[in-house]
């Protein structure tokens, strides 16, 4: 675990010194839990989201996008059970004062339980090779069995305590199990008190209480509020989705971890209204589906899991999220969950007002069911992040050297290109200059004429560019350049009038939307 904490220490030092990401107003020895997106991840940032809404709205007939505000009438928050439900347990360890979310202990305590199930499964795989079956192998295996029976009763008793309110018991099973605080080792800890997430403010020049106003906590209100005028605008049947894309803010009580829990923070929400009685056979299409999304990337499918919600939303009636390894463990991306008829009900009885769908197919009026996918931007590009940084050790001429890439996938890269002069002289700066501004107006490209070009070409990784093009002394004879591969380091010479179609056909995004 100590090499994978200090490679996550690398990948956040990587992202500052590259333009990455940068400590929100450093100068004044900045904020907690806030951060500037710098000129490359700003890009990445945008290429993540295009690709979410492309994936969602461009290619689902049954789905549309919205932009809705971030304030909101305060009513919206009180209907849908933020300003009573929107909360936490917390606790403070006495001896470190340090201050935890009491599920999280919880959470982690039952997942060293489940990393020995796994040591157990793999023993069984290097044992017993190809013939191995996992799934017996967890049904009858005593160790495995043991294991699962301590989770089972773990889960048990939270998912009690917290669904009746009970925090005397929280803090009871964190005291049973013997929980230590991460950082000191004491187990000296607080009562369990419930911790309130939303930031408020006042709309207007009077600082009362009739001038109370939340910062959303997340996107989903806007689109629950807006069903109606988007149904009818845009002559949807149900089933139908709407997404959008924007800002959310929580006050969470551990905001730590970098880009993983922030208080300002991207959410990419759809909430998908079905007919009451299907929600689940969606809830496994969405499942599904956002699960392939994942994958079209390319991104390391070993590293991801679903993990089942033991304690449910107050809104829910099954809820899933998709986990990715990170160097810190397994953490939640995104989330799916059957959020029943709760919001459009409670708006209803909080407005007055009527958000029902009369079904024609069926002659029925009712107020439908949502499925809702929501994954957070940031932690999405965190997991790129991780998944791309890669220190690799070089052989060449008997000499071992360090290369630091990141290996982002293509289509999302912040530079798809960089364009290289081999000398700045002998017209090869004009001809690769010539080559910029042609390919310019179709790629994100960057001119780098600095340094020589092992250098540039170290720089171009450790940014991520997948694709340098060299213009060298063979360009002005044979009309060609020298395409070099960024993960694999290979090269090849490209003819000037076939680079553009070459570079497309690497790029292609509608590729990987077809194959969703």
């Amino acid at each position: 675990m100590s090499n994978e904490l200090d490679s996550f220490k690398e990948i956040i030092s990587h992202c500052k010194e590259y333009g990455y990401v940068f400590p929100s107003s450093e100068i004044y020895d900045g904020l907690a839990a806030v951060y500037d997106y710098g000129p490359y991840g700003a890009e990445l940032k945008k290429n993540i989201r295009d690709y979410w809404w492309q994936a969602m709205v461009l290619i689902n007939d049954d789905v549309v996008g919205i932009d809705a505000a971030i304030f909101m009438n305060p009513k919206t928050w009180k209907a849908s059970g933020h300003v009573d439900n929107f909360n936490d347990p917390m606790i403070d360890n006495k001896d470190s004062k340090k201050r935890y979310r009491a599920d999280v202990l919880i959470e982690d305590y039952i997942e060293k339980y489940r990393q020995k199930i796994d040591k157990e499964v793999a023993k069984g795989i290097k044992r017993f090779g190809e013939n191995f079956d996992e799934a017996q192998f967890r049904a009858t295996n005593p160790n495995v069995l043991r294991t699962q029976q301590k989770i089972d009763e773990v889960e048990s008793r939270f998912k009690e305590a917290i669904n009746s309110g009970n925090l005397a018991d929280v803090k009871q099973l964190i005291v049973d199990l013997e929980i230590a605080c991460p950082e000191s080792g004491s187990k000296n800890w607080t009562d369990v008190r419930q911790f309130n997430l939303m930031f408020s403010t006042q709309m207007g020049s009077v600082a009362d209480d009739s001038g109370v106003i939340y910062l959303r906590p997340e996107t989903a209100q806007g689109i629950f509020v807006n069903f109606l005028n988007v149904q009818k605008s845009a002559r949807r049947k149900v089933p139908f989705g709407i997404a959008q894309t924007g800002k959310a803010f929580r006050n969470e009580i551990v905001a730590r971890q970098f880009l993983f829990r922030m208080k300002e923070f991207e959410q990419m929400e759809m909430q998908f209204f079905v007919r009451p009685g299907t929600e689940m056979e969606w809830y496994e299409h969405w499942k599904q589906k956002r699960m392939n999304w994942h994958l079209s990337l390319g991104l390391n499918k070993d590293k991801y899991r679903f993990h089942n919600h033991v304690n449910l939303a107050h809104y829910a009636n099954a809820a899933v999220d998709i986990e990715y390894n990170f160097p810190i463990g397994f953490k939640e991306v995104e989330g799916i969950h059957s959020r029943t008829d709760f919001d459009l009900k409670r708006h209803e009885q909080e407005s007055g007002r009527k958000l029902r769908y009369f079904d024609p197919e069926i002659n029925e009026s009712y107020v439908p069911y949502v499925v809702e996918t929501s994954i957070g931007l940031d932690r999405m590009f965190l997991l790129i992040l991780s998944n791309a940084y890669t220190v690799e050790q070089l052989e060449q001429d008997g000499k071992t050297s360090e290369r630091t890439v990141l290996k982002i996938p293509p289509v999302l890269a912040p530079v798809k290109l960089a364009i290289l002069s081999l000398v700045k002289k002998d017209g090869l700066d004009e001809k690769a200059m010539q080559i910029f501004n042609d390919l310019r107006f179709d790629f994100a490209c960057q001119y780098d004429e600095k340094d020589a070009i092992g250098r540039r070409y170290r720089r171009q990784d450790a940014i991520g560019t997948p694709y340098c093009i060299t213009i060298d002394y063979d360009t002005i004879t044979d009309n060609s350049v020298t395409v070099r591969y960024r993960d694999s380091m290979e090269q090849k010479r490209v003819k000037i009038d076939e680079l553009r179609a070459e570079m497309q056909a690497e790029l292609n995004v509608s590729k990987l939307l077809r194959n969703l």
